[in-house]
């Protein structure tokens, strides 16, 4: 009995210890206030905080039930591209607070040619992760 109390302390403080440094990461980022200055959007900002509330806590349901979903190919697809811009999204802002793309580029003597630079670094990640999912997912 005091083996479980002690399990579900340490998986609580572990749970709140995870999901206090995945909100500091955001906030740091400044992904979310990011995305309401950008697409204009100011009074939506609630809906995006419910978003990501629930898209936490259906992600951890998800990883811990045994439950099995099945969708169509294109709710799959869709899925996909969501979590792809997610990915995509967190990695841009990471960049971009800590000025990786001005140092690089100053440093490969590449000033005049950064928008090509990030292409690059963008098709790559797309040529990339395409490889990974048709060559090694089965």
């Amino acid at each position: 009995m005091i083996s479980y109390f002690v399990e579900v302390v340490v998986g609580l403080a572990a749970g709140l210890a995870v999901g206090s440094g995945f909100v500091a990461f955001l906030t740091v980022l400044g992904i979310i206030p990011r995305l309401v200055q950008i697409s204009n959007s100011n009074k939506l900002i609630r809906f995006y905080e419910w978003a990501v509330i629930l898209g936490v806590l259906f992600g951890i349901y998800i990883t811990f039930s045994n439950q099995i979903f099945e969708a169509p190919i294109f709710l799959e697809v869709y899925w996909g591209l969501l979590h792809g811009i997610f990915v995509g999204m967190l990695a841009a802002a990471l960049t971009e607070v800590l000025n990786v793309f001005p140092i690089l580029a100053k440093r490969m003597h590449v000033d005049d040619y950064i928008a090509l630079l990030v292409l690059a670094i963008v098709f790559g990640k797309i040529l990339g992760s395409l490889f990974q999912w048709i060559i090694f997912v089965n």
